[in-house]
């Protein structure tokens, strides 16, 4: 309940009749003061003898037969005069935050000063406001609300800076480092966080509040109001995100499009909050969220600015605004989703179905920010894998890729700007070019009239090194790429499998000559007395001989290949003279190729499983070798 105030001690003599109010005191009224539409039929004493300014007018026309004072320019009108009046006959009135900046305001423009009458209405509003409604946060808020329609009176007497300052006081301590007594909404605290009344613990505990605790409260006042009091909290060194969060919580409250979507990083919203605004308040309002928002990555969640953007470009606020928040945007993408970044085409000028120009913006803005932190470099693919520094920049090149593959169905999207969005990303932001080959390929498939030429232009972004076995595969039987292009993924497939060929002979070799190593270890112990181990070994090795063997098998395999591949490479110096004949052999030729690399990735997925399991049986083997040198120190 907020706090009151009572002043007099009479009872009320005041009654209304229609547009005039009558003083019941049984004397006749001598004067008439009229409000507005509203007449007050009074006595000349009372007002005098409170006011300056009733006792001038009342003196200046003391000479009429009939004394009327007009007040049409009084703050508050007749409400605020019905309260001056009661107080000048002595009735009793209660001061509360509803009415004060009224009282306060009509007893400044009437100049009922302590010159004029002692404890007079000035003084007595001025005391119940500092030491009752300041000390409130519900209590100042609401006085507030009232200043605005009572400026520029409210601002005259500083009510509305007083208020301000109130508020942002309390709202930018942190609730974290409260101490005791401490008042929140009114209520008392001890030392233990009970409640107390009368400064006694009641033994009731006040739940946990956040910073974001006025949120609410702040957004219920007008905008302008509201700005200045998002100003002098940042005067008072708020946090940043503090102020973002309450700007945002403003925004969703007073823009439908954010009212409707429950976006991720914004405090949700009491039921039936929402405020109602014309257009061109909406306008006004983002361009002026977006003014007073700090420019900092991470204060704002990336759906968010994402959805402001998109509300932007349906109000159509200026350049400037738009251009601010792709940047904010930007500096954050590797935080967006494919959904949101989906943003509709508004503007009658484009014919695609996306803003694809304004996400390239965004990208832009990323990769401007990403060189000046230091990732301008050209790294290894282990260094893309491994640095944590290189995260951002693969997260937006997955992200890119997506929203590539999302906007290829476009029958409008021009192949110049689908490769310039796709070719904007440096070499190392993809450590595999998987995703981006399936976004050229949904793009091929939706545009199968495209050109030999332009379609070879498209599949160039694509490092077929990059790619990986399940896409080469894919890519190899793909009737929609280039016969060039197949030719080339088939062959990288090749030098992949000769390279993962020739570590598995390595590690056997490697495993070979440690099993020597063992056997002879073996035989030294069996010498000593412990032979009931070289069963072990001697079964160790014949496995590995037939691994042996299997390895040698597929070293005739690969160049069997690669003799396919010298035949290859001739047929394709031959494909510009080539007939028909020789076309149709060139490409069973290829799929001929290709059938024989996948028996001879199955038989190298055998000879790896033969692998692993001979390396376990010999550490088997060394286990146990070592558990009989233990016996035999044992025993000497």
């Amino acid at each position: 309940m907020g706090g009151s105030m009572k002043l007099g001690s009479k009872p009320d003599a005041f009654t209304r009749r229609g547009q005039a109010w009558f003083c019941t005191t049984g004397l006749p009224s001598d004067v008439i003061v009229e409000v507005g539409e509203m007449s007050f039929h009074l006595h000349k004493f009372p007002l005098l003898s409170k006011s300056h300014i009733l006792g001038r007018l009342i003196e200046e026309n003391s000479d009429q037969d009939e004394c009327i004072i007009k007040l049409s320019d009084i703050p508050g009108g007749a409400k605020s005069f019905e309260l001056v009046a009661r107080f000048c006959y002595g009735v009793k009135i209660e001061l509360s935050p509803a009415n004060i900046v009224h009282l306060r305001c009509a007893a400044e423009y009437l100049q009922m000063t302590e010159e004029t009458a002692a404890d007079n209405l000035i003084n007595q509003a001025e005391t119940f406001f500092n030491q009752a409604v300041l000390r409130r946060w519900k209590d100042s808020l609401e006085a507030l609300k009232t200043c605005d329609v009572l400026l520029p009176h409210a601002e005259d007497v500083h009510i509305a800076k007083r208020c301000v300052e109130s508020l942002a006081a309390k709202a930018s301590i942190d609730p974290d480092l409260f101490g005791w007594p401490v008042s929140e909404h009114g209520a008392m605290l001890s030392p233990e966080g009970s409640v107390l009344w009368n400064g006694i613990s009641t033994g009731a505990k006040l739940g946990n509040f956040s910073s974001n605790w006025w949120y609410d409260d702040a957004s219920s006042l007008s905008f302008p109001t509201y700005k200045r009091l998002i100003s002098t909290m940042e005067l008072r060194g708020a946090k940043e995100e503090i102020i973002a969060g309450s700007l945002m919580y403003y925004a969703k409250k007073c823009l439908p499009g954010l009212n409707r979507r429950q976006s991720k990083g914004l405090v949700a919203l009491p039921l039936n909050s929402a405020i109602t605004l014309s257009e061109e308040e909406q306008r006004r309002l983002l361009e002026d969220i977006d003014r007073m928002l700090p420019l900092q990555r991470g204060l704002v969640s990336t759906n968010v600015l994402l959805w402001l953007l998109r509300t932007a470009m349906i109000l159509k606020v200026n350049r400037d605004c738009i251009s601010n928040l792709e940047k904010r945007v930007g500096m954050q993408l590797d935080k967006a989703t494919l959904e949101d970044l989906l943003l509709p085409n508004f503007s009658y000028t484009m014919d695609t179905l996306y803003n694809v120009e304004c996400v390239r913006r965004i990208l832009d803005h990323f990769l401007e920010m990403d060189q000046t932190t230091g990732g301008s470099g050209s790294p290894s693919l282990d260094d893309v894998m491994a640095s944590p520094l290189l995260a951002p920049i693969t997260a937006v090149a997955k992200l890119i890729d997506g929203y590539l593959a999302e906007i290829a169905p476009d029958i409008n999207l021009k192949p110049p700007k689908f490769e310039s969005l796709a070719a904007a990303l440096p070499e190392y932001a993809r450590p595999l070019d998987d995703c981006l080959y399936r976004a050229i390929d949904v793009y091929l498939k939706a545009h199968s009239n495209l050109p030999e030429s332009e379609r070879e232009q498209l599949c160039r972004l694509i490092d077929c090194q990059k790619l990986s076995l399940e896409a080469c595969t894919h890519a190899a039987q793909n009737e929609r790429l280039p016969l060039r292009v197949v030719v080339q993924v088939l062959f990288f497939e090749q030098l992949q499998l000769r390279t993962s060929i020739a570590g598995c002979l390595m590690v056997s070799d490697n495993l070979e000559g440690g099993s020597s190593r063992t056997l002879r270890g073996s035989d030294a112990i069996a010498a000593s007395g412990e032979a009931g181990a070289s069963w072990v070994t001697a079964a160790a090795v014949r496995e590995n001989q037939g691994l042996r063997a299997g390895m040698d098998s597929m070293r005739l395999r690969l160049a069997e290949l690669e003799r396919e591949c010298s035949g290859m490479r001739q047929d394709i110096r031959k494909l510009g003279g080539g007939k028909d004949g020789g076309w149709a052999a060139r490409v069973q030729r290829v799929f001929s190729l290709k059938m024989k690399l996948q028996m001879c990735s199955t038989d190298e997925g055998k000879m790896s499983e033969q692998h692993r399991s001979s390396a376990a049986k010999l550490e088997k083997l060394q286990a146990k070798v070592s558990k009989h040198k233990k016996h035999l120190s044992i025993d000497a």
